[in-house]
């Protein structure tokens, strides 16, 4: 195994990992500023991915390793959607946050209580 292959290996399970600490903290956490904060860990992973699979078709010790610029292409738009994206949620988190005292998704048994509430 080459030093290049290696250190894409590297990249591949970095980027395998933010995507999967970024997915646990979104499907975990049941605040919504932790899941912004998780989906902009999983997008990290996905750009990373990207970058990575751009490099694979390189010849080692080429002088101009040839890369796919599409990928990169690809990632420089979605980091600006990303940041686009991340500050839209957190201007609705913030305006969410003054019309109410608790900005997180409600759990099934609080739902259930306010319905029996209702009712009553």
């Amino acid at each position: 195994m080459a030093a290049s292959d290696s250190s894409v290996m590297f990249f591949m399970i970095t980027a395998a990992s933010l995507i999967a600490i970024g997915l646990y903290g979104f499907i975990s956490g049941p605040e919504v500023l932790r899941r912004v904060l998780a989906l902009n860990i999983i997008s990290a992973g996905v750009f990373m991915l990207m970058v990575v699979l751009a490099y694979r078709g390189t010849v080692p010790g080429a002088a101009n390793g040839l890369v796919d610029p599409v990928l990169h292409a690809l990632v420089l738009t979605g980091l600006v959607v990303a940041v686009s994206a991340t500050a839209f949620a957190l201007a609705l988190l913030a305006r969410l946050s003054q019309a109410s005292s608790a900005p997180t998704v409600p759990h099934k048994r609080t739902l259930q209580k306010a319905q029996q509430e209702v009712e009553h």
